[in-house]
Parts: C-alpha cells; sequence; structure tokens
C-alpha cells in the first residue's frame, strides 16, 4: 500500500506525515509538493504536485492506494479545477480511496462564502467520482491566534466581529492525529467528518491566552464592514475577505459545528483547558 498526501510542505501536511511516520512504515508514505526539496530530508519519498498542473499528478498518484488531499490556494473558482486535476488523477490510477482535508461553515452570505461553495463543489466531485472517499470539514486553525501573540500583548486587545458568537477551534496537531486514522481505518468511508473542538467565544480565547502567556489582552468588537475594511487594508482583498468572512460567519452563528471528532480519531478533541495549560508549561 501507498499513502500520498498533498500539501506536504505545508503545516497541515507535514504534520500529518510526521504522525503517519509514528504508525506505518516510511516507505509507503508518499509526500506530494509544488517544491519537492523543501521537503528532501524528512526520511520518506517526495513526488512532485502543482495543483495547477494536471500531469503533475497523473504522475504523483502512479501506484497509490489513498491519497489526501488538502486544498490549493488559488481563488474560489480556480481551486475547483486545481481539486479536479487531483480527483481525475486519482480515477486514472485506480487510487482506491480518496481523503479530502476541507473547511467547515454553515452556507451563509459573507465574503468567505464563494470559498466555502468551491468547497461544497469539491465534496460533490469527489462522490460523484466513483471512489472511496472520507471529507473532512476542519474548525478553524487555534495557532494563528497563539503565534500572534506578541502583536496581540503591543495591542493590549484582539479586535474583530466576532463579537458574542463561538467558534469550533482545533489545531493542527489534532487535526493531523484525526486524519492519520482516517488514513489507515475504513471504519469512515462514505461519510462527511466535522473535526473540531469544543466551539469558545473570542473573550474565552483572551481569557485562555491571558493565562497561557501572562497576558492583559481584552476582546473588542467592530461592525464587519469596519472589520472587513481593516483585513483588505492589512492583508489585501483576497485574503481580507476570507478572514472578515470567517470572523462573519462566527458572529452569525455559522461556525459552531456538532463534532465528530471523537468518531474520526478514536479519542476526544483536546481540551481548550489542557491546550493552553501545555502552552504555558
Amino acid at each position: 500500500m501507498k499513502i500520498a498526501v498533498t500539501g506536504a510542505t505545508g503545516h497541515l501536511g507535514s504534520g500529518i506525515i510526521q504522525t503517519l511516520k509514528q504508525q506505518v512504515d516510511n516507505k509507503i508514505i508518499v509526500g506530494i509538493a509544488r517544491k519537492p526539496e523543501k521537503a528532501s530530508h524528512w526520511g520518506v519519498e517526495i513526488r512532485k504536485g502543482d495543483y495547477n498542473n494536471k500531469r503533475d499528478f497523473d504522475a504523483a498518484l502512479r501506484g497509490i492506494d489513498v491519497v489526501l488531499l488538502i486544498p490549493g490556494m488559488g481563488g474560489a473558482e480556480e481551486r475547483i479545477q486545481q481539486h479536479r486535476n487531483v480527483i481525475n488523477a486519482a480515477v486514472k490510477n485506480r487510487v482506491r480511496k480518496f481523503i479530502f482535508a476541507g473547511f467547515f461553515g454553515k452556507e451563509g452570505n459573507t465574503t468567505v462564502d464563494p470559498l466555502l461553495k468551491s468547497y461544497r463543489r469539491t465534496e460533490k466531485d469527489i462522490m460523484k467520482s466513483g471512489l472511496e472517499w472520507i471529507i473532512g470539514r476542519d474548525g478553524l486553525y487555534i495557532e494563528p491566534d497563539v503565534e500572534y501573540i506578541e502583536k496581540y500583548r503591543e495591542a493590549g486587545e484582539i479586535v474583530n466581529c466576532a463579537g458574542s458568537g463561538k467558534a469550533s477551534y482545533t489545531t493542527r496537531s489534532e487535526l493531523a492525529y484525526a486524519y492519520t486514522q482516517i488514513i489507515l481505518s475504513d471504519d469512515q468511508n462514505g461519510k462527511i467528518l466535522n473535526l473540531g473542538g469544543e466551539p469558545i467565544t473570542q473573550k474565552q480565547l483572551a481569557s485562555y491566552m491571558n493565562k497561557a502567556f501572562n497576558a492583559n489582552l481584552s476582546y473588542r468588537e467592530v461592525s464587519p464592514q469596519e472589520f472587513l475594511e481593516f483585513q483588505i487594508k492589512t492583508n489585501g482583498e483576497h485574503l481580507g475577505k476570507i478572514v472578515a468572512g470567517i470572523y462573519t460567519k462566527i458572529r452569525n452563528g455559522e461556525y459552531v459545528m456538532d463534532s465528530d471528532f471523537k468518531a474520526a480519531a478514536g479519542r476526544e478533541h483536546i481540551s481548550w483547558e489542557k491546550y493552553f495549560e501545555q502552552l504555558a508549561s
């Protein structure tokens, strides 16, 4: 058996590969990356795969039994075709099982919804492919907030438009563990799995950050329009709309999931108390 993970040089892809290495022989793991040289030291086979190049994936998925697709980084419409390049290559190479590490969010009318709808299009493409499949819908990574602690500390506050809405956060390491179990077991085949931890508010997030980093952060709510304008100015239109849209969905109650993490991983998701205690130590 050969297991392939796309996006192998990214945070989630590399995490899944490192977790897989703890459970299976390195020889059956294949990482696929646009720039293979960045992962050449990992001790697993690395193949070239640019999401925009169909021929790359026609070659990269030869002899592969299970493939996990981590989304591309293009615009909403561009990602649909990027993902189809991988799906079609999987069909051509008679891959047995296709796993998609997608994006959670209830459908709405925010600036991130075009991206969300493109992911739902990919899910439909996978379901129609004839392959065995599992679709993951990931919660929000909590690491970007953790990694932003010094900026938050300088400002003395966390500012966004989420208000009192809750978000189903998760961590890259928890997702890596869950996807490893999904890869290695067929128990969840044919299912859509919501993968996240306990939903929390931004005030709760600030409180956890304060305890972990001995900070004194408060939370300040701004309007969705004000936050959108700030994000576009700071991060550009593409990324700015994605970030602002996510926090607007939180505000609207569209980012609270009934999590399937335990069914996928075989254990409960780490609690936020334990996670932040580990950061503090």
